[in-house]
């Protein structure tokens, strides 16, 4: 196949060189200096490097070379670019199929992405590209295994067997609310987790924080019309515990961070990459709220962010709070 890859950041670049294996990968950056970079250098110094651009991935500043034979693209934006990105493909009167990979609801609207999606491009065919997967062990060629999801099964479908490579297995689902879910609040979870490992709370604290962090995931994730199964797989429990345990987890090491009392602000410079759980951890609380929905640990989350309770005192909160059955 002839696929684009639009951003190249950590992840747009670990997927251009996996799906490079097989098919001819172009890998568009916004910034023709940064293209250029990439292409004489032959990998992605600032965020990837060390990585080797096989020889059929060509980085690239043209958006017209990249997109013009182009058979699917890969919108590999954060989500805060994502709605950019979108109205680029529509200004460009670009039609081809595309799945995006940025987790999280959008800032100041809560969208979920393929919400995004319909409102600056209406019905398309395309879909998401989500799971348990840290760009650095992608490029490295370790076993991974991701999900596609579309309202439309058969492309989720063919996509997955098009994309897969013998170190990357894709499952197909129809469940695109699901998917968007567990790939948005985990992130708010991982940063739970990386504050409950920072004040050295122990396993055990861990391993409930996960638990019912997921049980949130999946009453959130219903509410808005995701099936159950989901939240039980790659893209729920999965990138979950991918998210909440892995070093190379960037909303884990915000937690980390927090858990010294360092201030959000300085957090986030110092990590110079977006987490998403930040934007995503507000977001998720009001929707939650809207739908009647209960998201203790998410609340505790927004209160660290936003420095109105310390980790110790929000610790204290979520263990005083009335006692009920785990199941509701």
């Amino acid at each position: 196949m002839q696929i684009a890859v639009l951003g190249a950041g950590a992840w747009g670049t670990a997927l251009a060189i996996s799906f490079a294996h097989r098919h001819s990968v172009s890998l568009w950056a916004r910034d023709p200096e940064k293209a250029a970079r990439m292409q004489a250098a032959g990998e992605n110094s600032r965020y990837l490097p060390g990585h080797r651009f096989p020889v059929s991935l060509r980085a690239t500043a043209d958006f017209s070379a990249a997109s013009q034979n182009a058979e699917l693209m890969i919108i590999a934006a954060p989500l805060a670019g994502l709605r950019t990105a979108l109205q680029y493909l529509r200004d460009a009167g670009v039609a081809t199929p595309f799945l995006w990979v940025c987790k999280g609801l959008e800032k100041g609207t809560g969208l979920l992405p393929h919400q995004v999606v319909r409102e600056v491009l209406g019905e398309r065919l395309c879909g998401v590209l989500t799971g348990p997967s840290f760009a650095d062990e992608l490029a490295r060629d370790l076993p991974t295994v991701v999900t596609i999801a579309s309202t439309d099964a058969n492309f989720a479908l063919r996509c997955a067997e098009a994309l897969r490579g013998p170190r990357l297995r894709i499952y197909a689902s129809d469940d695109v609310i699901g998917a968007e879910v567990g790939g948005a609040v985990k992130n708010v979870m991982a940063i739970a987790t990386g504050v409950c490992d920072g004040l050295g709370l122990g396993m055990n604290a861990r391993a409930a924080l996960m638990t019912r962090g997921l049980h949130e995931i999946a009453r959130f994730g219903k509410a808005l019309g995701g099936h159950a199964d989901t939240f039980m797989g790659l893209s729920g429990m999965g990138d979950l515990f991918l998210t909440c345990t892995g070093d190379l987890s960037r909303n884990r090491r915000v937690g980390l961070l927090l858990a010294t009392g360092k201030p959000l602000d300085q957090i986030t410079r110092e990590l110079g990459q977006v987490a998403e759980g930040v934007p995503a951890a507000h977001e998720v609380q009001r929707r939650a709220a809207a739908l009647g929905v209960k998201m203790p640990i998410t609340d505790w989350v927004c209160t660290l962010l936003d420095g109105s309770v310390t980790p110790i005192e929000g610790v204290a909160a979520l263990m005083e709070r009335d006692i009920g059955f785990e199941g509701r």
